[in-house]
């Protein structure tokens, strides 16, 4: 049991140091490091005030707040001084999971409408990749008003907090409250945050529990539509082709992180 917590910590720790990175996924690093499920389940049924779901949760979310306040400025550095190899570390650790999700598609024999829910995925993902940046100004206001747009700008942000493919970061962009969080995180911006978290807080309890519902009564369609979004993913943070000497370094970076990935998904 002390293995399992301790799995979990380390396993929050990845995912909240890479979460605010632009394009990657915190829903699709925790299904890549399998423990996307137990998430959601936990948080769904959190009312019931399960012993172990508690426990699971407090130590996730532990875990991912450092993950946030040790990683997630160093991860940002490499990405601002090596940007196409760390970034194709990413693209090739989230390819890695893809056949793990489609195991739990529980599909067996691809047919047209399976098809039609991947594409489905991956056209959102293309689509959302046309939204304009900056939807939301950040203002100096410190009063109700903005109290309650930072509340609502969380809650809106938690269908990118839960959902595989889709990334938080890049929801904070289209909000444009990208900089200003990355500040605040840095800066322990109570005030800025809390309102924020609040948000997010309620948003994921509320989206946990139906994606949960679907993920248990529509499997097929369910897993292969976040297949589609992690595919589109995949295909909206492709940072560009290579070039000269790069070419090898990113093809060893996304190499290293899909085999890694895909190595340990196979005990999934």
């Amino acid at each position: 049991m002390k293995t399992n917590n301790i799995l979990t910590v380390i396993k929050g720790v990845i995912i909240g140091g890479t979460m605010l990175v632009p394009g990657v996924s915190g829903g699709s690093m925790a299904m890549t490091l399998g423990i996307y499920n137990e998430l959601i389940t936990s948080i769904s049924t959190i009312r019931r005030m399960k012993r172990q779901n508690i426990i699971f949760l407090a130590l996730f979310i532990l875990g991912a707040a450092v993950g946030m306040l040790i990683f997630a400025n160093p991860i940002l550095a490499l990405i601002d001084r090596y940007p196409k190899p760390t970034i194709f570390f990413f693209l090739g650790a989230v390819a890695g999971a893809v056949p793990m999700i489609y195991r739990h598609s529980k599909v067996t024999t691809l047919r047209p409408k399976h098809v039609v829910y991947i594409a489905f995925g991956v056209l959102t993902m293309i689509l959302m990749s046309f939204i304009p940046t900056d939807l939301i100004h950040t203002s100096s206001e410190n009063g109700f008003l903005w109290f309650l747009l930072l509340l609502v700008a969380g809650f809106i942000s938690a269908v990118a907090f839960i959902l595989p493919g889709i990334s938080f970061s890049y929801f904070l962009l289209l909000l444009g409250l990208y900089d200003a969080t990355m500040t605040a995180i840095g800066e322990m911006d109570v005030m800025f945050l809390l309102p924020l978290v609040l948000g997010l807080a309620i948003g994921i309890l509320v989206s946990a529990r139906v994606l949960d519902r679907f993920m248990k009564v529509y499997p097929h369609a369910t897993y292969l539509i976040i297949l589609g979004f992690v595919v589109g993913s995949l295909i909206e943070a492709f940072p560009g082709v290579p070039r000269g000497i790069e070419w090898l370094t990113c093809i060893l970076t996304a190499s290293t992180g899909f085999a890694a990935i895909f190595l340990m998904s196979r005990k999934d």
